[in-house]
Parts: C-alpha cells; structure tokens; sequence
C-alpha cells in the first residue's frame, strides 16, 4: 500500500487547516483549473510554463511530477505522512475521499481529497535516519517507500507501544534533501524549545525593535491580555500605536482570544493589533482575516520564523546568543 509525504507549505503555514478540515490540499499557488481536466503529465508541465513567464522548464517539470500524483495517482485507504513544522512529530492519515476540485475555494486551496488523520504527534525520533531524510525531501507531495517500516511504527503507535523500529536489510535509498527547509525547521524547534511560553515574547519584542518600534513588554505572569506595547518613534510616542498579543502553546488560538484583544486594544488606545501565535489559528480566526485587515494582524510561526531572519541581523546580543544562526552557502538545486 502506498505511503505519500503531503507538506502543509513550506513551513507549516497550512498544518492547522490540513488538521482542522480532515483533509490533505495540493498547496499550488494560483492553480485555478483541476489537475485531471489534464490528460498527460507534459500538458500540466505546460500549464505552468504558459501562466508563468519567470518559470523553466526544469523548474515547471518538478512541479508537475508533484501535483500530478495528487490528482490521478493517490487512491483511497492508502496513507498519507505529514510532517508537522511546529514540532518534532509526523501526522499520518487514511486517505478516505477521492480527488475534490473546488473552483470556488480560497487560493490555494482549490484541490484537496478526506484523509482520516488516525495518528498525530508521532515522534520522529521513532523513525529512522533514512526516512527522517524521506520526510525531508526536496518535495511538497511525493510518494515514500519505506512502507514497512514506516507502517510498524505506525501501528505500533496505535497500540499505544513504544515503537521497535524495524532494520531494513536493504541499502537506505535517501532522497534528495531541502537543506533549507531542514535548517528552518531546526531553527524553529530551538526557537519553540528555548522561548516556550514568555520568552516567545521576547522573540517578538526583539523582531519590533529591530523594525523600528519603541516597546513596552511586560514582566512574566499575568500580563492583563497585552504582551507588548510597540510604537513609532524614538520615546514610542508616535503611531502606529500597537497592542501585541502572544501565545506559545500547542494548540491554535481560538476566537475568544481574538475578541479579547480587541478589547485590550480600547484599554490601551492602540490604533492597531498584533496576535502572535505559534501553533496557528483556529477556522474561526482565520475566517476574521478579512474582516480585520484594517485592525490586526495574525502571525503564526511562518511569520514570526520569516520575520525572525530578516531582521536576525539587527537584533542584540542577548537573542543571538540565545538563538546562535550563521549564514552559509549552497547550491541552488531548484534551477540547477
């Protein structure tokens, strides 16, 4: 039975929805047209180079060999491996439901099929190295094929054993890997392991000063439902005046947590708000984006990780020691 590896975005941008809707979304950009009105492979490859001018060949080859499968080659009762990018775990599913289209559904997620997520927060460290590197291939959607193994620790998860990982006599086959993402995922869980609660804040205080805001982050314990106050200026006199609200626990905030800090922000006569959360929003934030876009703003850990590098350099001493980063050079095997 085939096992698929199904990435949430690039950095788990999309894992909550994936979870939340019980489904499995080929996460293309702007892929408004259902993959199995194509007939072959070459004619979807096409696709993106015809409505991409900034797109290779090469490049539009790899895209297809990943979206096509997701059409026309997963079928029902075969298994699906998501690797969470806010934890050290994998989420494995039944694919239940055959290939949906929906013409009408938010960018990007026009195509998606049911999956019965039977097995989440499976530890990595269950698995071995070879497929720690499957799981880490340079691929949004592939198929991996340690099956056995792979399917062992996974029953042996939902007996509710310690898994015994099964050694396989055959030579690893190791896929090529995204150093990139592997390298955003390390710095993600030393950044989640060392800030858990409180100092998450201090991450967020320290990406505000190194834009330009002036803050106020309060002390630990009860913070009266404000993290952060940021404002422009030298003395944080002028605006935008925000109110930052952070949260560092493992499940997405919910609405209640939204309309609180809407009322944080009357208090503190803030023009504008921040809701930081790690582990994401529920559907019922997520469906408020529109609604607040003039109000607030919503950072997951995508944001905070993006915002986190490009301000790295700017911020002092104390958060570089804490979270240690060097830049280092690799060859680009996207337009290789």
């Amino acid at each position: 039975m085939a096992i698929w590896l199904c990435r949430a975005g690039r950095i788990g941008e999309y894992e909550t929805k994936f979870i939340e809707d019980k489904r499995i979304y080929c996460t293309w950009n702007n892929l408004p047209v259902s993959i199995i009105d194509f007939t072959t492979k070459q004619d979807l490859q096409q696709y993106f180079v015809d409505n991409d001018a900034d797109v290779k060949v090469k490049t539009a080859m790899n895209w297809a060999s990943q979206v096509w499968p997701f059409g026309h080659d997963m079928k029902k009762n075969e298994l699906v491996i998501l690797p969470s990018k806010t934890k050290p775990v994998v989420h494995v599913g039944k694919i239940i439901g055959d290939y949906e289209f929906d013409a009408n559904a938010d960018n990007p997620y026009y195509h998606s099929r049911k999956v019965d997520w039977f097995a989440l927060n499976i530890p990595k460290s269950n698995f071995e190295q070879d497929i720690l590197y499957s799981l880490g291939a340079f691929m949004t959607i592939c198929r991996i094929k340690q099956e056995d193994r792979i399917n062992a620790v996974v029953n042996s998860f939902k007996r509710g054993n310690t898994p015994v990982t099964v050694i396989s006599e055959d030579e690893p086959n190791i896929e090529v890997r995204d150093i990139e993402a592997d390298a955003i995922e390390e710095i993600a869980n030393m950044i989640i392991r060392k800030t858990k609660g409180h100092g998450l804040a201090k991450i967020v205080d320290a990406i505000l000063k190194a834009k330009g805001f002036t803050t106020y982050i309060s002390p630990a314990g009860p913070d009266k439902g404000v993290d952060i106050l940021a404002s422009a200026g030298t003395l944080g006199f002028g605006s935008p005046k925000i109110c930052v609200q952070v949260k560092s626990s493992d499940t997405p905030v919910d609405r209640i947590t939204l309309d609180q800090l809407g009322g944080v922000m009357k208090n503190f006569n803030a023009e504008y708000g921040l809701l930081v959360s790690w582990s994401g929003f529920k559907s019922s934030v997520i469906n408020e984006t529109a609604k607040q876009f003039f109000d607030i703003r919503f950072w997951s850990h995508k944001e905070i990780i993006e915002e986190f590098l490009t301000h790295y350099n700017e911020m002092d001493n104390e958060i570089k020691e804490l979270i240690p980063l060097k830049k280092i050079w690799v060859i680009n095997t996207i337009d290789e």
